[in-house]
């Protein structure tokens, strides 16, 4: 999926392969905002099965957001709202990774890989 192949290249690259990278996401993330629009889900007013598959994303916003240097939410302000909207379901936050952890999870990522 094109969305997994950004984040990684984010995550992983530097010098024009990253800012390369860091369009795609912000392309595929666009279309996703579209698609939202101005409804509070993406089910429209009420939490659907899009919702949960799509959410699971928005724990990798603040590593991808520090490693490309770049604000997803200055971009995409409201899918943000969206992902914020969906971390206050107690089912949402208690069953995904605390973005933190997704930042600490890449940095020894990088790590491993010899990028830091």
């Amino acid at each position: 999926m094109q969305i997994y192949d950004a984040i990684v290249k984010i995550l992983t690259t530097k010098g024009e392969e990253l800012e390369a990278a860091k369009e795609v996401f912000i392309g595929i993330l666009k279309v996703l905002e579209d698609e939202l629009g101005d409804k509070p889900y993406f089910g429209g007013e009420k939490f659907s099965f899009a919702d949960i598959a799509l959410v699971c994303f928005s724990t990798w916003f603040y590593a991808v957001e520090n490693f490309g240097d770049f604000s997803i939410e200055s971009r995409l302000p409201k899918l943000v709202s969206w992902a914020k909207r969906c971390m206050q379901k107690e089912t949402v936050s208690k069953s995904l990774s605390d973005e933190k952890a997704v930042y600490d999870f890449v940095v020894t990522y990088r790590k491993e890989l010899g990028i830091e």
